[in-house]
């Protein structure tokens, strides 16, 4: 299999690292507009191939997409990351052109590429990807709710005391501080819910404290994270190459699922070789099926903003 990663920042080189280590890719092909930056970091990368026991080839490009050739899949990270106190919504105006132009160059060298968009506004961008291109709906996943789940997964687990591997949860709708839904009513310890060991307050604070993961992030560091953005990304890569038909919260195409249309943003979705190869529409109850919508109706004023790309 052959992956594209397309910006070569802290994101990106964490994607390519992550999916590198991993040894399910032939080829990871990292490129950048900036000269010489994705080929330094790929030569970084490769030099820990020995000592990480990995035989996956990482190449480093300067902005020529016809190195990206023949790509199953391409990620999509480039463009100007968050800075502490800005939105992701508000990163638009900047991201939606260059997004555009990566994913038109994509398409021309690697016309059946499925691609993972990370860049922000993430619900916005996956849309983007949409009009600008002829792909399939099942070939355009947004990144963001394999990523907020593994952050509520955390806060979970630190809310419990337990390992995080045994605790279970998922975050649905947009990917923005205030348009998260974690489903806290659905969340399991061991196959237990979580309702059985933390109060309603606290749940509450842990659904709280995940809506504001990365913006938490961004304020100690300065700027967006990477490493979990990255190993998210590499979870959804593997499990199109190895067709796990693994469960992920992803921001896809709605055509009438959770009763909206002509929208993107995150629901449960199986992902395989095809990319997105089951939408699981689970049952919300009214106060979730109310932040849903509240949600994607943000999500759509948002998207008015491409007018001026589209």
């Amino acid at each position: 299999m052959k992956v594209t990663v397309v910006g070569a920042g802290a994101v990106g080189a964490s994607c390519a690292e992550y999916i590198a280590i991993k040894d399910f890719a032939s080829e990871v092909v990292l490129i950048d507009i900036k000269e010489g930056f994705a080929e330094g970091k790929a030569m970084d990368l490769m030099q820990t191939a020995s000592l990480n026991g990995f035989d996956t080839r990482i190449v480093g490009v300067t902005n020529d997409y016809s190195k990206t050739a023949g790509s199953d899949v391409a990620v999509i990270t480039s463009g100007i990351p968050r800075k502490p106190g800005m939105t992701r919504e508000e990163l638009i105006g900047t991201n939606a052109n260059i997004v555009k132009s990566v994913v038109e160059q994509l398409v021309k060298y690697s016309p059946n590429v499925i691609v993972i968009v990370v860049s922000n506004p993430m619900d916005t961008m996956a849309y983007l990807v949409h009009k600008a291109t002829k792909l399939p709906k099942n070939h355009i996943i947004g990144m963001g709710g394999a990523l907020d789940s593994a952050r509520f997964k955390y806060r979970l687990a630190e809310a419990l005391n337990s390992p995080i591997s045994d605790v279970d949860g998922m975050v649905i709708a947009a990917h923005s501080d205030s348009g998260m839904l974690p489903l806290t009513r659905l969340a399991s310890y061991r196959g237990v819910p979580v309702t059985e060991f933390l109060s309603a307050d606290r749940l509450n604070q842990v659904a709280e404290d995940t809506k504001v993961g990365g913006a938490t992030l961004t304020k100690l560091l300065g700027t967006s994270a990477w490493y979990a953005p990255g190993a998210a990304v590499s979870a959804l890569v593997q499990a199109i190459a190895c067709d796990q038909k693994k469960l992920f919260p992803c921001s896809v195409l709605l055509e009438g699922e959770y009763g909206q249309k002509d929208v993107c943003v995150g629901v449960p979705v199986i992902i395989g070789k095809n990319g997105v190869e089951k939408i699981v529409e689970v049952k919300l109850n009214d106060a979730e099926k109310a932040k849903f919508a509240e949600s994607t109706g943000a999500v759509r004023e948002v998207n008015k903003a491409l007018a001026n790309v589209l």
